[in-house]
């Protein structure tokens, strides 16, 4: 069973999601500045695959959203 998300945990995977959005980006730049096709596939599965964490790393946020209290506990 899901337990709620700690702000620690959500800081976490947010930090997570901008790390993989970058090493997407970087893929993206290496991959634009060589000719080799070879280098060029590489860079492109990297990117699906880091696509594919950060979706993956999303849609675990909105699973633990789902039992967020909606009011502040205090």
């Amino acid at each position: 069973m899901l337990q709620p998300m700690s702000s620690k945990e959500l800081e976490y995977i947010i930090d997570s999601i901008s790390n993989e959005d970058l090493l997407m980006k970087q893929c993206a730049v290496a991959a634009t500045s060589t000719s080799n096709q070879a280098l060029v596939n590489i860079y492109q599965q990297a990117i699906s695959q880091h696509q594919q964490h950060i979706e993956t790393l999303i849609h675990t946020i909105q699973q633990h959203q789902q039992l967020a209290p909606s009011q502040p506990q205090g």
